[in-house]
């Protein structure tokens, strides 16, 4: 798969409005886009073995999304067939009273994943350009006056820059993607969640009260991907109308990022395999004697 066709470049004047949300390419059916996601975790297994032993890098990824887009459901899809020892899901809910006396990026800094590991971020930092935007939150959090200018935004978006930089110049590959879902499969999915008895327990009214920011959020999501989309940290727009199109594309992201990274286990010297070959003997010689 073409994965640049998803990826914004830095500095592009996109519009959300312009990418189609179900959009599937050239793959014909649900069933061969399941069949090629197999692969593709297949695949990332065998990367992510690579990633752990060589204990150099790490991977952050990010979803961001509109409610009901398949946050949830690309991580828990995507990802099935990674090991635990190596992975970390944090999820981003509102902020704590504790996360309130830090600056915002705080809470994100802590939960980083270690070199090895993949750690994923359901929500991010991105919320305090995102709901915090839309909602005016500003005045509700502990920063002092002056910081709360009109160009606010603007050091926000450039800030976020300069940590994911920082990050990626410390070996820690940064991935983002955005969810595109539409207005309307948004309503058929919270449709769903109100008509199926056991999907009752994921709605909230909540979901209904930030249907009504749609726009809002979508100029936010926008500007928001137009000002730190870069080539150290790109952000990809995966159209989410259809799940099963949205996990492949995200598998396909993530396998080449991995392949681009030229893993490979740990090799061990000449003196070293000298002393794994004595153990050998050794071994061999305790099985006999038994």
């Amino acid at each position: 798969m073409d994965i640049a066709k998803f990826q914004i470049q830095p500095d592009s004047d996109f519009k959300l409005s312009d990418i189609k949300t179900d959009f599937t390419g050239k793959i014909d059916s649900k069933e061969e886009g399941a069949k090629l996601l197999a692969a593709n975790i297949e695949q990332m297994d065998v990367l992510q073995s690579k990633l752990y032993a060589q204990d150099k890098y790490a991977i952050l990824i990010i979803f961001q999304a509109m409610d009901t887009a398949g946050k949830d459901g690309a991580i828990k899809h995507v990802m099935k067939g990674l090991n635990p020892q190596a992975t970390c899901v944090h999820s981003f809910k509102q902020p704590s009273a504790e996360e309130l006396d830090h600056d915002y990026l705080w809470r994100a800094s802590k939960n980083l994943p270690e070199r090895g590991q993949i750690g994923i971020f359901n929500r991010s930092y991105y919320e305090e350009v995102l709901v915090v935007k839309v909602h005016d939150l500003l005045k509700s959090q502990q920063i002092p006056r002056e910081f709360i200018t009109k160009d606010i935004w603007e050091r926000r978006y450039r800030q976020i820059r300069d940590f994911e930089k920082y990050l990626t110049e410390n070996g820690v590959i940064v991935l983002k993607f955005f969810l595109h879902i539409s207005k309307e499969e948004q309503k058929n999915r919270l449709l769903e969640r109100i008509d199926d008895r056991s999907k009752n327990w994921k709605f909230s009214a909540a979901d209904i009260k930030e249907r009504e920011y749609w726009k809002d959020y979508q100029q936010c999501y926008q500007e928001a991907i137009q000002a730190t989309s870069t080539k150290y940290a790109p952000w990809y727009v995966v159209p989410a109308d259809k799940k099963w199109f949205s996990r492949l594309v995200i598998s396909e992201v993530i396998d080449q990022t991995l392949a681009d990274l030229n893993l490979e286990y740990p090799e061990v010297n000449k003196e070293q395999k000298a002393v794994l070959e004595e153990y050998k003997q050794r071994l061999i010689g305790l099985t006999e004697i038994r």
